[in-house]
């Protein structure tokens, strides 16, 4: 299996190699680059957790062996458990645990008074701590012999504080700028070619002219004519309103719907409806962007 997945990578890389150099092609290559590493992703999770449910249903049915096989042995286990020399010994409370005794755990109470310890009634008792409860305080020094010298000795491990402050910083990392940052503007160029309007305009009249009229006059949502913008007017500020929508305005995210090169084509087509004046236009709505750039004339 490992050879044509090798195989796959090898003719991938060299597939987005070539498309690298040509910026519209290279857009285009982004999203089948993230759905096959989603796809080798979710293919690992899937097998590590049938890995775990296996394991997990092996312990199970090896636990039931066990106990099926305590219940049927018990009679005879009891009978060695009630023998004097097995009974006191370590392994022999160990066995007592299998058919019913917990002294390896509670302990043994002898309830003999202390002489000289009965104050008003009250009478204070020599019994020893529940084993638990020592086992629990030795573990409980072992762990913090070893801690200190983990942590303050070797200095191995990282402190609370400074394993906070990585955290964060893989944290600021994950969200850092990138093409799926809604924070982080673009540096696209619009395409100027009939064949990319041509399709943007396409894309606009199945997807946005219900919101924004067939020429972009505006309707439910703004006019696209005008000189005016809500969320800005240049090519990277549509292109990120589209793909990532305005969250409470009614503008959906179109991201995951449409490719990179499709939102670069309508987001091109967006740009050069400016100054077009269609017929019932709607009032103007937000600030003249003295960043936009009129791309009508060259259409």
């Amino acid at each position: 299996m490992s050879l044509p997945r090798r195989t796959l990578y090898g003719a991938s890389a060299g597939v987005l190699a070539l498309l690298g150099n040509h910026p519209v092609l290279a857009q285009t290559a982004e999203a089948p680059a993230t759905a096959a590493a989603t796809g080798v992703s979710d293919s690992k999770m899937l097998l590590f957790w049938f890995l775990v449910s296996t394991l997990a249903l092996v312990v199970l049915l090896g636990l039931l062996l066990v106990t099926a096989l305590v219940v049927k042995l018990r009679p005879q286990l009891r009978r060695v458990y009630d023998m004097p020399t097995v009974r006191h010994s370590w392994s022999g409370k160990v066995l007592g645990l299998l058919v019913g005794d917990p002294v390896l755990v509670t302990g043994t109470v002898r309830d003999e008074v202390i002489a000289n310890h009965d104050y008003d009634g009250i009478h204070e008792f020599d019994n020893d701590l529940p084993p638990w409860w020592k086992y629990g305080f030795i573990l409980s020094i072992i762990f913090a012999g070893a801690y200190f010298t983990y942590f303050h000795v070797a200095k191995a491990g990282q402190l609370s504080h400074a394993e906070y402050e990585t955290e964060m910083q893989q944290a600021a990392l994950l969200v850092a700028a990138g093409s799926d940052d809604p924070n982080q503007l673009t540096t696209y160029q619009a395409l100027l070619a009939p064949a990319d309007l041509g399709e943007g305009k396409t894309i606009f009249t199945q997807n946005c002219a219900a919101c924004h009229g067939a020429s972009g006059e505006g309707k439910v949502g703004p006019n696209l004519t005008d000189d005016y913008w809500l969320h800005g007017g240049e090519i990277n500020h549509v292109y990120r309103t589209i793909k990532f929508g305005v969250q409470g305005k009614g503008m959906i995210a179109w991201k995951g719907k449409l490719s990179a090169k499709q939102l670069l084509q309508v987001s091109s087509y967006v740009v050069s409806l400016q100054g077009t004046n269609p017929p019932n236009a709607k009032e103007p709505q937000g600030e003249i962007d003295p960043t936009a750039k009129k791309l009508a004339p060259n259409r």
